[in-house]
């Protein structure tokens, strides 16, 4: 009797680890589908009375007209005019919008738009933020060296690694780890740390085997 109620209640909980998955994603897609036709409603609700269209094709006609534009706006940028023009539309926002550089700079963190994103040119580090003397280490990325040895570096905070904290330390508490793959690093991170072993991130020896530089 203990075995069949093992084994019906592992097979329950199975099922379950299987298809909850499944159904958060689908919540996930139907709030994002939500979402996007509630912003583009005030373009959609005038075309569907014009013309009569199914909602579902005026939805896609408008999302690919908005990805065209996204793309035309791309292109324009990529000239001296288009980026004199985003530069001038960059500081009056910011003038009046205070937060709207924020923003802008979250995403081009995100997207590697910047090219001193540590999301896209950083190092991966082991760090003692609380001297060499303490056990504790966090996972870093480096994103600056300076002229007197001194590192600056991010930890991000997981699962979330947008977010996180800079320290500047000094070059006795820092391990840069050129064999870890940033973006190995920062699955690790989304992960709350899961996999670390795998990345080698605590290895004995580490001062001999991967020297400060």
């Amino acid at each position: 009797m203990n075995k069949l109620k093992h084994f019906i209640s592992q097979s329950f909980i199975g099922g379950v680890l299987v298809i909850a998955p499944i159904i958060i994603l689908l919540l996930a897609m139907r709030w994002a589908m939500n979402s996007v036709q509630a912003l583009i409603a005030p373009l959609t609700n005038p075309l569907e009375r014009l013309t009569g269209a199914p909602s579902l094709a005026i939805d896609a006609l408008v999302i690919a007209f908005i990805l065209l534009g996204c793309f035309m706006v791309g292109t324009l940028v990529a000239t001296s005019a288009g980026r004199w023009l985003q530069n001038f539309i960059d500081n009056h926002l910011a003038r009046f919008a205070p937060g709207y550089k924020l923003i802008r700079d979250i995403i081009q963190q995100m997207f590697g738009a910047n090219s001193n994103s540590p999301f896209t040119r950083g190092e991966a580090a082991v760090v003692q933020l609380y001297g060499t003397q303490s056990p504790a280490r966090a996972t870093a990325i480096i994103t600056s060296r300076h002229s007197n040895g001194w590192y600056t570096v991010f930890v991000p905070t997981g699962p979330n690694p947008t977010s996180g904290f800079v320290y500047h330390l000094p070059p006795e508490c820092v391990e840069p780890r050129p064999d870890i793959k940033l973006d190995a690093a920062f699955r690790s991170i989304i992960s709350c740390g899961a996999g670390s072993a795998d990345l080698g991130i605590i290895k004995t020896d580490t001062q001999q085997q991967y020297p400060n530089q």
